[in-house]
C-alpha cells in the first residue's frame, strides 16, 4: 500500500460520525425566466456561443453539418453527426489537441450561467471538449435548469466526475462554442483508466 492510499485511508476510518440533518437551502427560483432557452440563448450570446437553431424542417442537423463542412479534424462523440476521427482509437489525451471541432452532447444546461455539464460518461476521453479549438454541444431544451442550486440536485452532478464546463470560455484555447437544440475534467476517463493501469503493470 503506498502513502497516499496510507494517508485516505486514515482519513475515512476518522471522518466525524455526525447523524446531523444538512441545513435548507432554497433554490432561489421564485422568478425563474418565462423561458429557460431563451434565457440560455441570451447569455451564451454574451459570452460569444453561437446557438444554432434547427430547421423547422428537414434536416436538424443541417447547421452544425455545415459548421463542420469544411474542418480538417472533427472529433464526435454523438452517433448522430459522424467524426473524421474515431475517439476509441485515441491512446492518450494529447492526441486530440489538433482537432478542430469536437461534437458532444451535455448531460443538462444552466439558464443563468449559459454553462453546460460535460461528464465523462458524456465525452469517453475528457480532453476532447478543452483541446478542440470549437466545440458543438448538442442539448435538449428540457435538460436546461434555471440556476446552479438546481445543478446540485442533479443525479449527474452527483454520480459522475462533472465539472461545469463553460462555453466560450473554455481552458487552453479561445474559442467560441456552438449549441444547438435537438432533442471533471476528471481522472477517470477511458484514456486515464488505461495510463493507471500502465502505471501500476
Amino acid at each position: 500500500m503506498s502513502s497516499r492510499d496510507d494517508i485516505l485511508t486514515s482519513i475515512r476510518a476518522n471522518l466525524p460520525r455526525v447523524d446531523r440533518p444538512l441545513p435548507h437551502v432554497p433554490l432561489f427560483d421564485d422568478e425563474p425566466p418565462a423561458s429557460l432557452l431563451s434565457a440560455f440563448k441570451v447569455n451564451l450570446h454574451r459570452m460569444g456561443g453561437v446557438f444554432l437553431d434547427p430547421p423547422t424542417t428537414g434536416d436538424m442537423l443541417a447547421p452544425a453539418r455545415a459548421k463542420i463542412a469544411d474542418a480538417k479534424i472533427v472529433c464526435s462523440v454523438v452517433p448522430e453527426i459522424a467524426g473524421n476521427r474515431d475517439i476509441a482509437g485515441v491512446d492518450a489525451p494529447r492526441d486530440l489537441a489538433d482537432a478542430d471541432f469536437a461534437i458532444v452532447r451535455a448531460s443538462f444546461a444552466v439558464a443563468e450561467t449559459r454553462s453546460v455539464l460535460l461528464s465523462d460518461a458524456d465525452l469517453d476521453v475528457n480532453s476532447v471538449a478543452y483541446l478542440a479549438q470549437h466545440l458543438i454541444v448538442r442539448l435538449d431544451p428540457a435538460d436546461i435548469v434555471v440556476n446552479l442550486h438546481h445543478v446540485f440536485r442533479q443525479p449527474e452532478f452527483r454520480d459522475r466526475h462533472t465539472p461545469i464546463s463553460t462555453p466560450g470560455h473554455r481552458p487552453r484555447r479561445t474559442s467560441k462554442a456552438c449549441s444547438f437544440t435537438a432533442r471533471k475534467a476528471c481522472a477517470r476517463c477511458r484514456c486515464c483508466r488505461s495510463h493507471e493501469r500502465s502505471a501500476t503493470s
